[in-house]
């Protein structure tokens, strides 16, 4: 039990719960805040976990944990709560990438069919242009400030994996530093990096058609007259396993989980990757007979939000508490260009040498730059979930580019 100020008793569960829809709550009154049409939608949730994070479960530089009301909580129960974010974040990313992959699955394959290669050269330039920016950081870090080599390739790889919001680059570039300390210098830089890793995506997505002044209605047309073919159509005499489809959603998130729990080395396709590609390819074939093997387009929506919304909370409160420990200006300076300069080379490559239209281009820089909250900030502007087709195109060869990326860069500055 834990005790406020001799009034109110509540268990830790409790409390926990109601951080997370106080959380929610003032995170959509946040993002809700437009200034001239471009707002932070549901990443204002991110914003909020963030801060509280590092008010009410932040550790300052010797390791303290700040804030009396925290002191308060998190007496013997620090690893607790860390645990309970962690299944809050997986949760939400379980329903997230699921529900993407079910809504983008019918017109998925027709995409992909028709822009394959584009996908694959896009994906790699952004990931390659990453770790360029990333060496280029190392070396500058070295021989101006006079870090030792190894040290700085640790904390920059880290500050790569943050950049492009990745764990599987976070956990590769952990597995292959010699030793612990190296290991815990690779966590501060992704948890610094990280922020503007969200942020800056999601702010993109939407500049990007503003500032080009985009007619969404045509780019919605686009969209939709190429993935058109890639269309599943229904008999109308489906055998649904329950009203609502959540069966059907159980029963891919569990393939997911599991095919994304295989390991090649120190690559796996993690759960991001398994329950994205079990749900695509549900969401194309649509039914197995008679049997549908799809949720409904109600349930798709509620969770896709709603896995987005809890996957943000736990990783920005998590990512908060250690933001005031580790800090420090030049890292994020270093955070900022890897996030943008990926960005913008890929955007304007896939603009102007792939010709890709809009809502495919930035669909694709999501994937690319393997950002989960990006998505949904663009699924909301672009007002289609069609554009989901693109990232998950995108998302595997990033995937699989930065993982090596990483590793590579972390050999090589030894």
């Amino acid at each position: 039990m834990v005790l406020f100020g001799g009034i109110l008793s509540v268990t830790a569960v409790t409390f926990l719960v109601f951080c997370v829809f106080l959380i929610a709550g003032l995170g959509y009154l946040l993002g809700r805040i437009t200034i001239k049409g471009v707002s932070l939608g549901t990443a204002g949730v991110f914003i909020v976990a963030l801060l509280f994070g590092a008010v009410f479960y932040g550790l300052d530089k010797d390791g303290n944990i700040t804030g009396g009301l925290a002191g308060q909580l998190l007496v013997g129960g620090k690893s607790y709560i860390s645990n309970a974010l962690k299944i809050i974040e997986n949760l939400g990313l379980i329903l997230f990438v699921t529900a993407v992959g079910f809504i983008a699955g019918p017109s998925f394959f027709g995409d992909l069919k028709r822009n394959f290669k584009s996908y694959i050269l896009l994906g790699l330039i952004i990931i390659v242009i990453g770790g360029l920016a990333c060496a280029a950081c190392i070396v500058f870090d070295t021989k101006i400030f006079g870090r030792n080599t190894e040290e700085a390739s640790a904390m920059l790889v880290g500050l790569l994996s943050g950049s492009l919001t990745s764990t599987p680059a976070f956990s590769a570039a952990k597995a292959t530093v010699r030793g612990e300390e190296l290991e815990n210098m690779v966590a501060v830089g992704h948890g610094i990096a990280y922020l503007f890793g969200v942020v800056g995506v999601v702010l993109f997505v939407q500049l990007i058609p503003k500032f080009g002044r985009a007619n969404m209605d045509e780019e919605r047309a686009k969209l939709s007259a190429g993935a058109a073919e890639g269309k599943q159509k229904l008999t109308g005499n489906e055998l649904d396993l329950d009203p609502f489809g959540f069966c059907a959603f159980a029963i891919a998130a569990i393939l997911g989980i599991l095919i994304g729990s295989f390991k090649f080395g120190n690559f796996s396709l993690t759960t991001t990757g398994g329950c994205l590609l079990v749900s695509l390819v549900c969401g194309h074939f649509a039914r197995i007979g008679k049997v549908s093997i799809t949720p409904a387009e109600g349930t798709l929506k509620v969770f896709r939000e709603l896995g987005l919304m809890l996957f943000l909370i736990g990783a920005g409160v998590a990512g908060g508490a250690s933001f005031v420990k580790y800090f420090e200006w030049v890292y994020f300076i270093y955070g900022i260009v890897m996030t943008l300069l990926p960005m913008i080379i890929g955007y304007i490559f896939a603009k102007y040498a792939l010709r890709l239209n809009l809502l495919n281009n930035l669909g694709s820089i999501c994937g690319g730059m393997t950002s989960t909250p990006a998505l949904g900030t663009l699924i909301s502007t672009a007002g289609t979930e069609k554009v989901a087709g693109a990232y998950a195109s995108t998302y595997p060869i990033a995937l699989i580019a930065v993982v090596i990326v990483s590793q590579v860069l972390v050999i090589i500055f030894r």
